[in-house]
Order: structure tokens, then C-alpha cells, then sequence
């Protein structure tokens, strides 16, 4: 683990998953690890009612119904998408119900502009190829036939980020729930199989996301919607949930880099409220010019506080302070110049001034940090 710059969901919470597995006594569908009532409990953590023995943290934030209906889904014969805006926890969510399930959540492919069929089916080694021949041997499965093959949850990420033709590939999986391998002949083998058509096992489905905000660039097809079940994920927007999702992810920050840092509970409420004020600011916004180009998701938020920690830690008074955070929010959100440094000069003259006067605290310091930050980056 110490080795690994980020380790995957099921090596990160090996000993939870391996205990829930001992403990399972509940019907699993196919080859599952888990039942899917542990597998909620593995994503949503465990309540008293639960009667577990230990405790099991919880690991995504959100809607329990949500969780429920993927997991659901995934016992189903259908797909999963899950659709929602950047950093809303789609992928974490993914991963950490591929772990659960299959104990193997690295089956990854990432939809691109460059995605091509191969990365959904499968390619050859060439070297192989040239001196042997085509055979199962020279064939490079790609992670969704592995997947198959093994009867584990396989991903795609930002599915509508492909072009039609790798989506098209992805009717025919979720479909037939088989690949053919034209290049390859068609002879049975000892299993009575051919050696041209590679079977998904029981356990096979896929989880892909999509940014709503990507609508658009390669919308689905009818077909493929059809193969799917739609899980939207909101932007999460209750103070409670937030701060817990914030101060979840800082303190991985803080064990991964051995940080010894308080993170006072006045300054996450000032990034809290910073980050609903600048949102509320763009929904009243009346054009796309009077808004930051930023999601202002939850994800940029914690991006944020990494950022003001980090540079704390490093060259500060190994303390968080206002001005920190102010610098490290500018820095991050100001991605178009002017456009952006003006909103956010704007929101610190006609809120945070105001309010540095009236609340004090923390305030007069966060503004004159980020009036320092714009004038630096005007």
C-alpha cells in the first residue's frame, strides 16, 4: 500500500471487505464476493440497527436509494450509467461497487475522442502474431472481455465522451453478452465452445459514466440508453453532507502525505460557504460570460482546501490559515483571465467584503488573502 501513489478500493479497504465476506451469510447473486446488502454496507458504512461487530466507515456521500438501485441494476441483466456533473463521486461510486462485487475494480476504460473498438474488444500482439500467427495466445483482451471472461464488473468512463461507432461495439456486449473474434476460426474446443466467440460468465456488467455537462459531444443512442439503467447523481448540496464528504477526503490527503495539520471547523465553513455563494451567483447568472468556467463541484472544493493545505504544510507555519485558503480558491477557479478573476473580484467586493464587517472572524483575512491573489494574477 505505502508503495502506491493511489491504490485501489479493494487493496485501500482490503480487511473490511475481507471481513464482510467471512461474516456474509445473505444469497449472492451469481459470483458476487458480496451480497449486495453487505455491499451497501461497505459503500454507505454501517448503522447500529445493522448489528455488525465492527465498524465499517462510510465511503460515498449521497442518497442511499441511489446506491440501492445501482446495486440492483448490477444483478440485473442491464448495464449501469451512472450520469450526473463533474465531482459528484460517479467514478468513486463505480469503483467502489466494482471492489465490492468482483474485488477487482481496475478494469478500466477510459472514453476518449481516441477510444477506439479495440480498447472495448480487444488487439494483437503484433510480435506474437508475426511469428505464430493469430490464435487466443496473440490476442490482447481488453478489460471489458476480461471482465467477461472472469464474470467481474467491468467500466467505462465518460461514455459519452467516444464516438458512435465504440458505442455501437458496446450495444452488441450488452446485448449478446458475447464477442466474436471474426480473425480466429471457428473449430470447437475441449469445451465444446468455438474459439471464435468469447462468452461472458455469470456476474458480467458494465458501469459507465457520463457528464451531464458533456451532452452533446456524443449523445447515446436510443439502443444504447435501452441497455442502460440511468442513476443520476446531483451535485450534493446540503451543508451537512458536504462538510462530511470534505473532511472525509482531507483526511485521506493528510494520512497519504503524513501531515500533521488541523483543519479548523471555522475555515471549512467559510470554503463551504464560499463554494454555495459563487454557485448561487451562476444560477442567477444570465449568461455564460457572468459565470465561473468551474463546476464548482464538491471535487473542486476538496481540490481546493489540498491545495491551501498542501501549501501550508510546505511553505507556511505548518497551519491553515484564511489567507491560504482564499489564495489557493482564486488560483483554482480563476481558469479563464479576465472573465474569471473579475466574478471572483466581484463576489469578494459585494459578499465577503460585507460580510468581514458584519461576522468578522476569519472573513477580513480570507478577503484581503484573495484580493492579494487577483491582484497577482490581473
Amino acid at each position: 500500500m505505502s508503495d502506491l501513489l493511489r491504490a485501489p478500493a479493494e487493496l485501500k479497504y482490503a480487511d473490511e471487505l475481507d471481513w464482510l465476506e467471512s461474516v456474509d451469510d445473505n444469497p449472492k447473486p451469481f459470483a458476487w464476493r458480496l451480497s449486495p446488502k453487505m455491499v451497501r454496507l461497505f459503500v454507505l458504512g454501517a448503522e447500529r440497527a445493522d448489528g455488525l461487530d465492527r465498524e465499517i466507515a462510510q465511503k460515498w456521500f449521497g442518497d442511499r436509494s441511489f446506491v440501492e438501485r445501482a446495486i440492483v441494476t448490477l444483478a440485473s441483466d442491464r448495464g449501469l450509467l451512472l450520469i450526473g456533473d463533474p465531482g459528484t463521486g460517479k467514478s468513486w461510486l463505480a469503483e467502489l461497487l466494482s471492489a465490492a462485487i468482483s474485488r477487482n475494480s481496475t478494469l478500466v476504460v477510459q472514453g476518449t475522442a481516441g477510444t477506439t473498438e479495440d480498447h472495448i474488444k480487444y488487439s494483437w500482439n503484433v510480435s506474437m502474431v508475426i511469428a505464430k500467427g493469430q490464435s487466443r495466445e496473440s490476442m490482447i483482451p481488453s478489460p471489458i472481455m476480461t471482465a467477461m471472461e472472469q464474470g467481474s464488473i467491468g467500466r467505462f468512463e465518460e461514455l459519452t465522451r467516444s464516438t458512435s461507432d465504440v458505442q455501437d461495439a458496446l450495444i452488441s456486449i450488452l446485448s449478446e453478452k458475447y464477442i466474436s473474434v471474426p480473425e480466429l476460426g471457428g473449430d470447437r474446443n475441449s469445451d465444446g465452445n468455438s474459439d471464435n466467440i468469447v462468452f461472458a460468465k455469470p456476474g458480467f456488467s458494465i458501469i459507465a459514466t457520463a457528464n451531464s455537462r458533456d451532452r452533446g459531444v456524443n449523445d447515446l443512442s436510443s439502443a444504447l440508453k435501452r441497455r442502460f439503467n440511468f442513476v443520476r447523481i446531483p451535485v450534493v448540496t446540503n451543508k451537512k453532507s458536504e462538510a462530511e464528504i470534505v473532511r472525509f477526503r482531507t483526511e485521506e490527503l493528510l494520512r497519504r502525505h503524513q501531515i500533521e495539520l488541523d483543519v479548523p471547523p471555522t475555515l471549512l465553513d467559510v470554503l463551504l460557504r464560499s463554494f454555495a455563494d459563487l454557485r448561487a451567483s451562476a444560477a442567477a447568472a444570465g449568461s455564460d460570460d457572468e459565470k465561473l468556467e468551474s463546476a464548482l463541484s464538491t471535487a473542486e472544493q476538496i481540490g481546493v482546501l489540498e491545495d491551501a493545505i498542501l501549501h501550508s504544510n510546505f511553505f507556511g507555519q505548518q497551519a491553515l490559515t484564511a489567507r491560504t485558503l482564499a489564495s489557493s480558491l482564486v488560483g483554482s477557479l480563476s481558469r479563464r483571465a479576465p472573465e474569471d478573476l473579475a466574478i471572483l473580484n466581484k463576489y469578494l467586493h459585494g459578499v465577503v467584503e460585507p460580510r468581514s464587517k458584519d461576522e468578522g472572524g476569519d472573513w477580513p483575512e480570507f478577503l484581503e488573502g484573495g484580493r492579494d491573489t487577483i491582484a497577482t494574477l490581473s
